[in-house]
Order: structure tokens, then C-alpha cells, then sequence
């Protein structure tokens, strides 16, 4: 099958393997797993931040940043479609108690005009605004990438009313490469990120939370409360590790899949109009809901895999698990449907 589905699905290649294999290893919930510690100390520095905590997931990482930026009762601050919001289970009540204030952005965006007016009066019959979290690149806005100066200028609000500022950079790597966009920029701009190992770089398993010194040491006994603290976990920090040396500016390619897969779609009479991908994600709309589902049966018994996204689209993402003839091959069946 040729996997669209997501970019999670890739598998660890010979060369990730082997460094996974030849890694060494401690008791990371003890602090003595060297290759955790690297990892942490390596993704730390790329981003000019003071320090950083492996988790098993990207959604782990979210909530535990939220649950130390706030106090039950507060408020969040995202788009609507926010990963944080919409997949990650209910738990910005669950875990931290708080509410949420959705906002609705263009292609997965907001500004910081909208973030303004979002922001609650000191009034005892409202929640507290404490943190506004940003998603880039955008899942359902379709892989698009927030510019610098549309982050500062919400920086500057965030600092403005005392907020917290947090990115989930699940695919931040996409946005950095595709726009020439600079790390240390983020680690500036940001009080804490969430990094995805295991999405366009490839890695088995993990993610990162980065932050200040104190912000990440009430983020680890945050961890341990959520059960994710693991113990012989190097195995996975090698992983990330090699694929930081080695996967990010690969990222190009799949962002040119993704270009010609939508120009297949496009060509698609089953079609209606594809949204023009900014990095490895490509939306498709069809004419209608019901029509969905028996396109995605359609390609999956032609050797295609992808996902329902909303009422009308499909979603593709591009990967490093696909070659030049997997799209190749993708594209003819698309445009022959």
C-alpha cells in the first residue's frame, strides 16, 4: 500500500536503527540516560532555549506544557482547529481544569488583533486568560506556516496581558525548512515548544517540550504524574538524535511530493478543488460528504491509503517512506479515477 495517511507511519530506516542499537542507556526517571540527556541538551541548544524533556508523545508533551503554564479555572487561547483542541482527548479540562477560547483563523491562523479582543476582563465572572497556544505548521489549516511577524506582533500581546506563549511544533521542522525560518528565532519568541520526533523526521517514538531551566523541572514531575517518565528510553533518544543530524533538510522532498501529488488531484475528476500545499500535507475537497468515503474505499482498493478530514476532504501527507516511484505511481491511479 502507498500510506498517505500521515506522516506517523513511517518506520525507522537502517541507519536510525543502527544508531538505536549502538545507543547508550541509563534510567532516565534516575537523570542517567545519556542518550536522553544528549537528545534533551542538543535540542535545547538548537533552539537557544535552557532545556528540554523527551516524552513519548506529542500530545503529552501539549498537556504537560499547559498544565504547568496554567491553574485550573484559567483560560486557553487557540484556533479552533488547534491539535490541542480537537485531538488530544479533552484534555486541557481533564488534565489542567481549564476552558478553552476558540478563535477562528484562516487556514488554521490567528492574528494577534484576535488574540486581543480574545483576552478576558479582570472581572470575577470570567475565567483568567493565561496562555495562548499556536500550531505551526497547521494540521487542518493544511500544513501552512505562520510568518515571523505574525508571531511577534502576538508575542508582543502575549507579554502585553502577562500570557503564557506556547507553539505546538509538531511538524515545526516542515515550517522551518520550507520558509528559511530559523530556530533560535522560535526559542526566542515562544516560553515553551513542543517538537515531533516521529512525524516528517522519522523517528519510532517521542517528542520534546523545551522551556526555561524551572519551566521544565515542574514539567518532568508534570510527566511523572501523566506516567510518561521511562526508564531505558535511550534506545528511542538515539533515534531522535540521528534523525536531527540527518532527517530535517530531507524535509524538501516531501514538500515537492506533495506539490506534485496535488497537481494529480487536481486532475482528478473526482475532485473538486485541492488547496495549494505549503508543505507535506494536501487537502483535497470533493463535491460532496457522501462521496468521501467511497473514494478513500475507492483508492484503498487501488493501493492507496489516506483519511477523512472534516465533512468533504481528504487528507495526503507526504513522508520519507515514499519514493519518487510510490508518487509516481499514486499520481497515475489519481488521475485515472
Amino acid at each position: 500500500m502507498i500510506d498517505f495517511r500521515s506522516d506517523t507511519v513511517t518506520r525507522p530506516t537502517q541507519a536510525m536503527l543502527q544508531a538505536m542499537q549502538n545507543a547508550k542507556v541509563g534510567d532516565d526517571v534516575f537523570g542517567d540516560d545519556p542518550s536522553i540527556n544528549e537528545l534533551q541538551r542538543v535540542a535545547a541548544q538548537m533552539f537557544g532555549m535552557e532545556a528540554a524533556l523527551f516524552c513519548p508523545s506529542g500530545t503529552m508533551t501539549n498537556q504537560i506544557a499547559i498544565n504547568v503554564h496554567t491553574k485550573p479555572g484559567d483560560e486557553v487561547i487557540c484556533e479552533e482547529n488547534s491539535h490541542v483542541y480537537l485531538y488530544e482527548g479533552g484534555g486541557i479540562a481533564k488534565n489542567s481544569g481549564c476552558s478553552v477560547r476558540l478563535l477562528k483563523g484562516q487556514k488554521g491562523q490567528i492574528t494577534a488583533q484576535q488574540v486581543e479582543e480574545a483576552i478576558r476582563a479582570d472581572d470575577q465572572h470570567f475565567p483568567k486568560s493565561r496562555l495562548v497556544s499556536l500550531e505551526n505548521t497547521s494540521n487542518k489549516g493544511g500544513g501552512t506556516c505562520y510568518s515571523i511577524s505574525a508571531l511577534e506582533e502576538i508575542k508582543a500581546v502575549c507579554e502585553k496581558h502577562n500570557l503564557g506563549f506556547h507553539l505546538d511544533g509538531a511538524r515545526l521542522f516542515n515550517a522551518m525548512v520550507q520558509t528559511g525560518q530559523n530556530a533560535k528565532k522560535y526559542g526566542e519568541l515562544f516560553d515553551s515548544i513542543s517538537i515531533c520526533l516521529s512525524k516528517g523526521l522519522g523517528c519510532p517514538v517521542g517528542s520534546l517540550l523545551l522551556g526555561t531551566n524551572t519551566f521544565i523541572y515542574h514539567a518532568r514531575r508534570t510527566r511523572k504524574v501523566f506516567g510518561g517518565g521511562m526508564r531505558q528510553s535511550g534506545y528511542l533518544a538515539a533515534a531522535g538524535l540521528y534523525a536531527l543530524e540527518n532527517h530535517i533538510e530531507r524535509l524538501k522532498i516531501d514538500h515537492e511530493n506533495a506539490a506534485i501529488l496535488a497537481n494529480s488531484l487536481r486532475k482528478c475528476s473526482l475532485v473538486e478543488t485541492v488547496i495549494e500545499p505549503e508543505t507535506n500535507i494536501v487537502v483535497a475537497h470533493v463535491a460532496n460528504s457522501r462521496a468521501v468515503d467511497s473514494i478513500l474505499e475507492i483508492l484503498k482498493s487501488k493501493g492507496i491509503l489516506a483519511v477523512r478530514f472534516g465533512a468533504d476532504s481528504i487528507r495526503f501527507v507526504t513522508h520519507l517512506d515514499l519514493s519518487a516511484q510510490d508518487i509516481e505511481q499514486a499520481c497515475r491511479i489519481i488521475e485515472g479515477l
